[in-house]
């Protein structure tokens, strides 16, 4: 049997009720999307404090330590434990992170909501990835998935102010996760892929936010080939895109989409 941490089972809920006012100034219990500090400890060790929903944290704070590249594989970490009375997740692991002090000193605030942080050298190990070039993305596939998306969009649909991100092979989606900045949500998704053992090579990646170059290195660091968003993109997010051969398809809405990368994977009628 594969390794499989020892997990919390913290999540939050993902709404909250508060009243407003509306223009007619009649107070209406709205609802609004959570927000929690959560403090990442690993082998006793702060690393950084993350802004999130709380739906997955779990999840989350394993895929962080994934897409960091500060744990090769999951079966490094022993146990994730949330708790949110401190607002904390203390991270076990195997043998410790080697070198952790010098692989977080180096910062990158990044354009994610919330502010995202990364660690070292963003382009660093990217040369290496090699995502499959048989894959294939046809355009029925395309609309089909973007169906599917919107039914599962509930807390935006609820509250807003959150991001979401699926992960999906075909128009199937395996699972969707929802937080307060699209970095929290790939992280959660990475995370999910390492515990249930699942790879990147057939499936797509969609978010609701703008293609950054944060968002392509972490596709790609997952195998993923396809990364569709309805939002747009920025130039270092087409730049890396094309270097590691990512098919990105962006502004992705009803049966409306713009192909920037990866041509050679789709498949028009």
């Amino acid at each position: 049997m594969a390794h499989r941490p020892r997990l919390s089972a913290a999540s939050r809920p993902a709404t909250f009720s508060v009243d407003a006012c509306d223009e007619a100034g009649q107070v209406i219990a709205t609802p609004i999307a959570g927000e929690h500090p959560l403090t990442v400890y690993v082998d006793k060790r702060e690393v950084l404090t993350i802004m999130t929903l709380g739906a997955a944290p779990e999840a989350l704070v394993i895929g962080f330590l994934r897409n960091q590249r500060l744990v090769d594989s999951i079966d490094d970490i022993l146990t994730v434990q949330v708790d949110w009375d401190v607002n904390a997740a203390a991270v076990t692991t195997r043998s410790g992170l080697a070198k952790l002090e010098e692989r977080t000193a180096k910062r990158t605030a990044t354009t994610g909501c919330g502010q995202g942080t990364v660690f070292g050298d963003l382009m660093e190990d990217i040369g290496s990835i090699r995502l499959p070039k048989e894959a294939r993305l046809s355009e029925a596939t395309l609309f089909a998935l973007l169906d599917r998306v919107r039914v599962h969009e509930s807390i935006y649909k609820q509250a807003g102010a959150v991001h979401g991100c699926a992960l999906a092979k075909g128009s199937e989606i395996l699972v969707f996760v929802e937080d307060v900045g699209r970095h929290n949500a790939v992280d959660a998704i990475a995370g999910w892929m390492w515990l249930e053992g699942v790879t990147g090579e057939d499936k797509i990646f969609y978010t609701t936010g703008r293609l950054t170059s944060e968002m392509v290195i972490k596709a790609a660091q997952m195998g993923i080939p396809f990364l569709v968003s309805r939002s747009g993109l920025t130039k270092m997010g087409h730049d890396i895109a094309n270097q590691v051969g990512i098919t990105m398809i962006g502004r992705a809405v009803n049966r409306r989409y713009l192909l920037f990368t990866g041509t050679e994977r789709f498949v028009r009628p």
